[in-house]
């Protein structure tokens, strides 16, 4: 659900349910507002009460009808970290490690008398830079692995380059490594360049916080050295490509000979850049936005170094705050939780521990999850539920009129191919190696991420495993990963309100089934119809079929270019597309497949509401949320994904809501048949 680079992922906002299964489980008949007709506005038909009564945490940004899914998640992992804690397993066992990580983040008397004392070593070599040889080397040693497929940018958006390896564009049966464009504090090259009066706000408050962290450190010149920290950091974004350039994988596939960098790029020392970050090796890169490459390299050639080292120096330790001394770490907060999100409260330390163990030890804390919660009768009702909305899905493909014989043969052949992991992976990661102390929480973290990072470089030499999983177990998401042509749906959100094996299959179909038909579709968008049944970077549609498939699209886009989450924001209709036509596309399919698992009649009716209306109503509480303002203009800058409100209405578009709810011309969602998009 993001303008996905390589893997095409889905969010979910979550609100807490009962986890024991309940009557029309999934459906929140008190939520709803009756008083509002449907064919006006069916997310608050759905949701309105909801909306009216229920306050955002104060430790939150956003709150969702699935935001709670997730705390449920941090919850039942919590209690099996703080097992690990208190078990007696051996020293450097996987159960050990979880133990051990989440003590030293949940010590902080160590992390207090620590200081910067962790970090010091590399803000002396920082300090030692003395040519742009050596400025090459740090930034190099700095490259680590991954990008942040919600928000199609380098994970690490505060090192300049980051690195994802995955299938080669052209040839999928192997891994390579493709180079991102960073160098960010801020989340969105947006944030520096526009200049609305609640930019340039966000904008003066970011220098203030370069030079609150730097005050804390004790660095001379404080406020001067954060004017020119930002500065830089603005060349920088004025060098980067924007979010929905980068959605087009045709303009990604760029692969740089390594010799060919200094040529390409010059200004940065890619000799020493490469020897720092292990990549010498390496005949060739992809580079995904070459460039903001060549404008970034060249910045490190003609900015002074001095600005260079205190911009590194303050990334350094705003980076590290989280495990630094509380001073460090509520500063950090004060502007990306308070300024940037909105949330007014930090939340709570075991939380945070609970999540950081997670991100460092996910496959070792999955076992765990799994092994708990995730009962092999859970895997094998997600797998039918699968298996039944991938044969409607197909059924769908053989009914359109408008696709070729040619293409459809191409599409199904494509879903035959499709590899679904349900639940957890089918290979589990170790962790052999990764050192973990009991008393260095930011060593715990530093060491962990550096163990990701050879780990992927790892997988250069390797050929690709296509069922490979990008998410852990504990992980309220789903995937849709092109270059593999393979779907995860982690246990964590196989849960109710979207999933109970026990529950009226027509809620789960409006629940799971709309995100597993919106992951499948995400192979046959407007993205996923670039890569063929094995992966490779190829467009497998007849020129017409594909002209028609814009055209659908295009109307996509209008439709929610006219929504208006905030006084003269609108939804961005391009750069949610992709997400937008899954939607249309998965509530379509996952239809059909409540419809077949009925043979074909409607399910029975409940509280008064027939199957057709449940399982619309499934679709539109799935998207109850709300946003704190500051969080909602982020997300409408950054974001690929529309605000649930909005994805809710997408029911305007299926014809079977008209029926079901007897929506009429002049309601305000109405689309004639022939305005409605018809995906798939």
């Amino acid at each position: 659900m993001t303008s996905r680079k390589l893997a095409l992922a889905v969010t979910f906002l979550l609100v807490l349910t009962a986890a024991a299964p309940v009557p029309n489980h999934g459906l929140d008949p008190a939520g709803m507002d009756k008083s509002v007709k449907p064919g006006n506005d069916f997310y608050a038909y759905a949701n309105g009460t909801w909306t009216r009564n229920t306050p955002i945490p104060p430790d939150r940004a956003v709150l969702g009808v699935f935001t709670i899914l997730e705390e449920k998640a941090n919850e039942r992992t919590s209690k099996l970290i703080q097992d690990a804690d208190k078990s007696k397993a051996a020293a450097g066992s996987e159960e050990r490690k979880i133990g051990d990580f989440y003590a030293a983040f949940m010590d902080e008397k160590s992390i207090e008398a620590r200081g910067l004392k962790t970090i010091q070593p590399e803000l002396d070599l920082i300090a030692a830079i003395a040519d742009k040889s050596s400025l090459a080397r740090i930034l190099g040693s700095q490259l680590r692995a991954d990008v942040d497929a919600l928000n199609n940018t380098n994970f690490y958006t505060d090192r300049l380059f980051g690195l994802w390896v995955s299938p080669d564009f052209d040839s999928p049966t192997r891994n390579v490594g493709y180079l991102l464009q960073g160098g960010l504090g801020l989340p969105d090259r947006e944030n520096y360049l526009r200049k609305e009066p609640k930019d340039v706000e966000l904008q003066t408050k970011y220098r203030a916080h370069i030079a609150a962290v730097l005050g804390l450190a004790h660095v001379a010149n404080a406020a001067e050295r954060a004017e020119h920290i930002y500065a830089l950091e603005h060349k920088i974004a004025e060098a980067h490509v924007s979010r929905t350039d980068s959605e087009d994988v045709h303009k990604a596939n760029n692969p740089w000979k390594l010799a060919q960098f200094s040529a390409k790029a010059p200004g940065l020392d890619w000799t020493a850049y490469f020897k720092a970050a292990d990549l010498s090796a390496q005949p060739m890169l992809m580079v995904w936005q070459p460039s903001a490459v060549t404008g970034i390299a060249k910045l490190t050639g003609s900015e002074p170094l001095a600005v260079w080292k205190d911009y590194l120096t303050f990334h350094a330790i705003d980076r590290a705050a989280y495990l630094l001394p509380k001073a460090f770490a509520d500063e950090h907060f004060k502007f990306y939780g308070t300024t940037l999100s909105g949330a007014p409260q930090q939340r709570v330390r075991w939380k945070r521990a609970v999540g950081a163990t997670g991100a460092a030890l996910g496959d070792a804390v999955g076992k765990l999850y799994v092994k708990h919660y995730f009962p092999p009768a859970s895997k094998a009702a997600a797998q039918a539920m699968v298996k039944n909305i991938i044969a409607a899905f197909g059924h769908r493909i053989d009914n359109l009129t408008w696709m070729s014989p040619a293409t459809k043969m191409k599409a199904k052949a494509k879903l035959s191919t499709l590899y679904v992991g349900i639940g957890y992976p089918e290979h589990w990661r170790g962790y052999d190696g990764l050192v973990i102390k009991r008393d260095d929480a930011l060593g715990n973290a530093i060491r962990s991420q550096l163990f990701d990072y050879h780990a992927s470089l790892a997988k250069l030499a390797k050929p690709v495993d296509k069922t490979e999983w990008w998410m852990t177990p504990q992980t309220v998401n789903a995937v849709n990963l092109p270059l593999q042509n393979a779907l995860n749906f982690p246990a964590a959100i196989l849960n109710p309100p979207f999933f109970d094996g026990t529950a009226d299959p027509v809620v789960n179909y409006g629940g799971i089934g709309t995100v597993i038909g919106h992951e499948i579709s995400h192979s046959f968008d407007d993205q996923g119809s670039q890569f063929d049944a094995a992966g490779r970077l190829q467009n497998w549609w007849t020129k017409d079929d594909f002209a028609h498939f814009s055209g659908a699209a295009d109307r996509l886009a209008a439709e929610f270019d006219k929504y208006e989450p905030l006084p003269g924001m609108h939804i961005n209709g391009k750069l949610t597309l992709s997400e937008n036509i899954a939607d249309v596309a998965g509530l379509s399919a996952s239809y059909d497949g409540y419809r077949r698992a009925y043979s074909g009649k409607p399910a029975p009716s409940a509280d008064g509401l027939t199957g057709d209306q449940r399982f619309f109503l499934a679709f539109a509480q799935v998207w109850r949320s709300k946003f704190r303002p500051e969080a909602l203009r982020n997300s409408l800058l950054t974001n690929g994904h529309a605000p649930g409100e909005f994805r809710a209405d997408t029911v305007r578009n299926i014809d079977e809501w008209y029926a079901a709810f007897n929506v009429k011309p002049g309601e305000k969602l109405y689309l004639k048949p022939a305005e409605r998009v018809r995906a798939w």
